[in-house]
């Protein structure tokens, strides 16, 4: 049996994956948790990493491996390879100011022009302001910035803090498409844009083709034998579209730490409107997304709040009938990208003496969380991009009331794929391409959960709390 490894280097966590070649089954796995913190000393990365190798029992029987990762976070390197400063992850609200300033500088219709994104606190780009305006020491000793997933694919090729070596970087167009300064219609770096956002020029990542191989393992590595072909990686939205086929007319929403919409198209997207981000796929087409901030983690304050394990918040949600009796929560715990909402906090709304109960509370909470992704589906359905299916994935699809309510609040068919780490899965394909030269073709095993008649009391009440609060034009509401 041939064996490949596929990385994913996320938020929370780093999970390895060994997979058989030829049909993509899950071998063996190993995780280690990240830091909890939003600015974070790169090294964990690589520690988690080498922990979560060894809890897979080690890569000496794989043929191959390739790194998937949380997209936009970067790492600062100075000439020998060393960070400079802690990374800003792509949640880190710290930015917002610098990507408000950014927008006024150049406008953002500019920006959606250059690069097809509106630009976020969560861009790449904001973070390079963040560094300038923070932080002038270490801008002016910066010669190389790169993502998460580029950093650790270089460290896996050898390199590391103090061997220089930044010539060496590489990086794939799914995560130079979500830095804010590469353009989707010419395939190239918009180097004036980030000498813009960041006061001078630095060494950017190579931009390798889908089925390249970023390099293979340096010496020396724990549980990582020398020579083993590296894949060139990607973002994680790319791997996980990769792993799930993912066609034109469908849609991907995933519920994992943060809330994401995306589709398959052949071209680039400019949404002049502000929300859908261009970014590319795995493949070379394109993967316009829309997100936000606030998913799984409401499922966590909901179940803290009523003591109950995160069955019991289904089964009482599905007590309660939909609209939960008028009761209505604005899940924007952590602010909002989506809209962007920098100040916002989550509210409750329509609270009675009658509606406020357990069984409600807990629909509230389904509810709310849904309505936001839900309209990241209407955005997406106003560029032209309409979903015809609707893919459902992350830790919280598994849920029978993420399940039963989303299809109270869509009328496109919705399926579940089979329980597996899609990220991962992706990453492992590219692997397989850096050994074979091509994409393996391994079965995705869905199941369509039963239609349910639309309840637009759901969506019209989150409406008209977002409108109560003045987060966004009465006009604008139902977006």
């Amino acid at each position: 049996m041939t064996l490949v490894a596929g990385i994913d280097s996320s938020t929370q966590s780093c999970k390895v994956s060994v997979r058989d070649l030829a049909t993509g089954a899950q071998v063996r796995e190993g995780k280690a948790p990240h830091p909890p913190e939003t600015v974070v000393d790169p090294e964990a990365w690589w520690s988690a990493l080498l922990l979560a190798v060894q809890r897979a029992g080690g890569l000496d029987d794989v043929a191959a491996l390739s790194v998937s990762g949380q997209q936009h976070t970067p790492v600062f390197l100075d000439a020998t390879g060393t960070p400079v400063a802690d990374s800003p992850l792509w949640n880190d609200t710290g930015s917002h100011p610098h990507m408000v300033a950014l927008n006024d500088e150049l406008g953002r219709e500019e920006w959606i022009r250059r690069t097809g994104l509106p630009i976020t606190l969560s861009d790449t780009v904001a973070k390079l302001r963040w560094l300038r305006d923070t932080d002038p020491e270490a801008t002016r000793r910066t010669e190389a910035v790169a993502v998460v997933h580029d950093w650790v694919t270089w460290r896996l090729m050898g390199h590391g803090p103090g061997t220089g070596g930044i010539d060496a970087l590489v990086t794939d167009r799914s995560e130079a498409s979500g830095t804010a300064y590469w353009s989707g219609e010419t395939g190239e770096y918009c180097e004036d844009l980030f000498e813009h956002a960041f006061g001078r020029r630095a060494l950017l990542p190579r931009i390798l083709g889908p089925l390249d191989r970023a390099g293979v393992t340096g010496r020396g590595i724990p549980g990582i034998p020398a020579g083993i072909p590296i894949g060139v990686g990607s973002g994680d939205n790319a791997a996980a579209s990769l792993a799930l086929a993912v066609q034109q007319g469908d849609a991907v929403l995933s519920i994992g730490t943060s809330g994401v919409v995306y589709t398959r198209s052949a071209d680039p997207v400019q949404d002049y409107d502000g929300y859908v981000c261009s970014y590319a796929d795995a493949t070379g087409a394109h993967l316009p997304l829309v997100a936000t901030l606030n998913a799984a983690r409401n499922f966590d304050a909901g179940t803290a709040l009523l003591g109950c394990s995160y069955d019991e918040l289904a089964t009482l949600a599905l007590q309660a009938p939909p609209g939960a009796e008028g009761l209505t929560l604005l899940p924007f715990f952590e602010s909002e990208r989506t809209p962007d909402l920098p100040q916002a906090r989550g509210t409750l709304h329509g609270a009675t003496l009658a509606n406020f109960s357990r069984k409600n509370f807990a629909r509230a909470v389904i509810e709310g969380t849904l309505a936001s992704q839900v309209a990241m589906l209407d955005i997406l359905a106003a560029s032209g991009l309409a979903a015809e299916r609707l893919v459902l994935i992350g830790g919280a699809a598994k849920s029978s009331a993420v399940q039963r309510v989303l299809t109270q609040m869509v009328d496109v068919p919705v399926v579940v794929p089979a329980l597996d780490e899609y990220v991962t899965k992706g990453s492992a394909m590219q692997a397989a391409a850096a050994l074979t030269g091509a994409f393996p073709s391994w079965e995705v095993t869905t199941t369509e959960l039963p239609r349910n008649p639309v309840e637009p009391q759901i969506a019209a009440q989150r409406d008209a709390a977002m409108t109560a609060l003045g987060y966004v034009e009465p006009a604008m509401a139902a977006v």
